[in-house]
């Protein structure tokens, strides 16, 4: 494994359980983000999914999908939410969130969502102090999360965090 998983201090892990490993069949498709109601308090305003990517990220033979949701506020660049979902086997089974990988009090936007090689990647932007202005963020870094050990890691890369 190319990187180095984040300390505790540094990073709040994600929490989650994957699908069950699948049975021998057809081959299964990725859950529908649109079918989804997210833990995310919006308080009366509706919720957008504003990017999703699709793959196996447990390694169960079956894709997930992860979906950057956020509030549809009036102004401002409101916070992302990112999600993993599954979707059980049982016919007629809606799809489900297993996983956050990111929390909107964390006051990111994600951006660049993909799923590639097992793992969740995102550009998120984010705010240098309270007084940038939230439609103008302007930090700037690259996330990846992993599923290991029974849950969802997010590891450290090579590209810090930056100005935009």
């Amino acid at each position: 494994m190319a990187a180095v998983i984040a300390t505790a201090g540094l990073v709040q892990p994600a929490t989650g359980t994957p699908a069950e490993p699948a049975a021998n069949g057809p081959q299964a498709t990725a859950p529908d983000a649109a079918a989804v109601t997210y833990p995310l308090d919006c308080k009366g305003a509706p919720q957008t999914v504003t990017a999703t990517a699709q793959g196996d990220l447990d390694g169960d033979g079956r894709p997930e999908t992860a979906a950057a949701v956020r509030c549809q506020a009036g102004s401002g660049t409101p916070p992302h939410a990112i999600y993993v979902l599954t979707q059980d086997r049982t016919p007629g089974a809606r799809p489900r969130v297993v996983a956050t990988l990111l929390d909107t009090p964390q006051r990111q936007t994600a951006a660049d969502l993909t799923v590639r090689d097992g793992a969740v990647t995102a550009t998120l932007l984010g705010y240098s102090s309270p007084e940038v202005p939230r439609y103008s963020p302007d930090v700037k870094k690259l996330a990846k999360w992993r599923w290991t050990g029974g849950k969802f890691r997010q590891e450290l890369t090579d590209s810090t965090a930056r100005s935009v």
